[in-house]
């Protein structure tokens, strides 16, 4: 239903799983979209813990009135904020991800939040992004040894993508 061939979060995830035997790991989305394909894949695999954040009333509609039992999920209405945002980050995905313990973060990074990007009708900031990327960077290194993995997933307004992108690369490397 969205717009890969491949879901390569999912690809990875389940590498990690698989091949390098890890036992827990976290997805962490903060693509403007519900990503219902990753949900899809790991529902009912309990080694997988799904945290998305996404505009309500954006592809690929996803039905909120019945609660989803697969993830860790911050619905946000149009014109929500940074501090919207955080807020809800702090209060639904630290708990979820501090008692989970993942040995590896997986990150679905779309920019497409943002406030100048028109495909949504969010209101982040490029600090916005820069807190997202140090906030799974803390998991990370609270709970996997540091060990994260990001993939770009999003972001349609040229010069705000290349910003925030820029910046979370930045703060990854550590640079």
């Amino acid at each position: 239903m969205g717009f890969c061939f491949f879901n390569n979060v999912a690809i990875a995830a389940a590498h990690a799983l698989e091949v390098r035997e890890l036992e827990r790991v976290a997805i962490i989305d903060f693509d403007v979209h519900h990503g219902n394909g990753t949900d899809d894949i790991f529902e009912h695999d309990d080694r997988v813990l799904f945290c998305s954040l996404f505009q309500t009333g954006l592809f690929p509609l996803t039905d909120w009135s019945e609660p989803q039992q697969s993830g860790v999920y911050i619905p946000l209405e149009g014109g929500a904020g940074g501090e919207t945002m955080r807020q809800a980050v702090e209060e639904t995905w630290r708990p979820a991800l501090d008692a989970f313990r993942p040995e590896m973060v997986f990150v679905s990074a779309g920019f497409d939040a943002h406030v100048d990007d028109d495909i949504s009708d969010l209101a982040f900031s490029d600090a916005d992004y820069q807190w997202l990327t140090q906030f799974v960077l803390d998991i990370a290194r609270s709970h996997a040894n540091g060990r994260l993995v990001s993939l770009l997933e999003g972001g349609y307004e040229l010069q705000s993508l290349a910003r925030c992108a820029g910046g979370h690369v930045k703060l990854l490397s550590g640079l």
